[in-house]
């Protein structure tokens, strides 16, 4: 049984992602931000990319100036968005990967490979005192880099467990998962995880002890059209309350 609270990021992204469809101000993902506050979120989640297609620079600017709950800036690692974390100073910055023909973010980021580019990158970002994560595949070599990339944080991508299908693929992926886990906390890394999370999926990966956060998003937006967004997030976090006691 879990000694600390499973925390949980809403990810409100999809929800400018609707609004943009119109080109108008509704709905807002502040106020989506909000009611993940009331609904019990522990932290919001906005990912500013390079080509705006959901979150925007005014969106940002007012997610940091009108909610109380931490602000997770998701961000690549290019000078524009360096220089906007600095600006706004959020509470933390996860470096994922972009690119402009994805859909949604593909995979983790190389840090072995971009190494070499990440490290003056993560070394502004932590003399700014913003908590620097990581958004990785659960592989035991990214897990190394990052921690000789002096990060406080990593975010374990678990998108290839969750479109898994139920079975033996699906466990052994998260077979994965819990080495990545536990070797992060062997490294005293703190250890999060997200992407493609559903009421489904989340069970397990919430009921790993040494993970104390989990990221999501689409899933609780799309489930908000039918039951609501309080109701969406609400019952997430009974799954995940009940993955930690049982």
């Amino acid at each position: 049984m879990r000694t600390n609270k499973l925390r949980l990021g809403i990810n409100i992204d999809h929800v400018a992602t609707i609004r943009n469809a119109r080109g108008c101000g509704n709905p807002d993902p502040v106020r989506a931000a909000l009611i993940a506050a009331e609904s019990g979120a522990d932290g919001i989640t906005a990912h500013l990319r390079e080509d705006r297609r959901h979150i925007t620079d005014t969106d940002i600017r007012r997610l940091c100036a009108e909610i109380d709950l931490p602000l997770n800036l998701e961000m690549a690692a290019t000078d524009e968005m360096l220089a906007i974390a600095l600006k706004h100073a959020p509470h933390a910055a996860c470096i994922v990967p972009e690119k402009r023909e994805e859909r949604t973010t593909e995979g983790g980021l190389d840090v072995v490979g971009g190494f070499n580019t990440l490290k003056p990158f993560v070394a502004r970002l932590n003399d700014a005192n913003i908590r620097v994560s990581l958004f990785i595949e659960p592989s035991l070599k990214a897990l190394d880099a990052a921690k000789a990339l002096d990060v406080p944080v990593v975010e374990l991508h678990t998108g290839a467990y969750c479109d898994a299908p139920k079975g033996p693929k699906r466990a052994a992926i998260l077979s994965q998962i819990k080495a990545a886990v536990a070797h992060a906390e062997t490294l005293g890394l703190e250890c999060h995880a997200g992407h493609g999370l559903t009421f489904e999926t989340v069970q397990p990966i919430a009921a790993l002890s040494a993970v104390q956060e989990l990221n999501i998003g689409h899933f609780l937006v799309g489930e908000a059209i039918f039951v609501g967004l309080k109701a969406s997030i609400l019952e997430m976090r009974r799954l995940m309350d009940e993955a930690q006691t049982s």
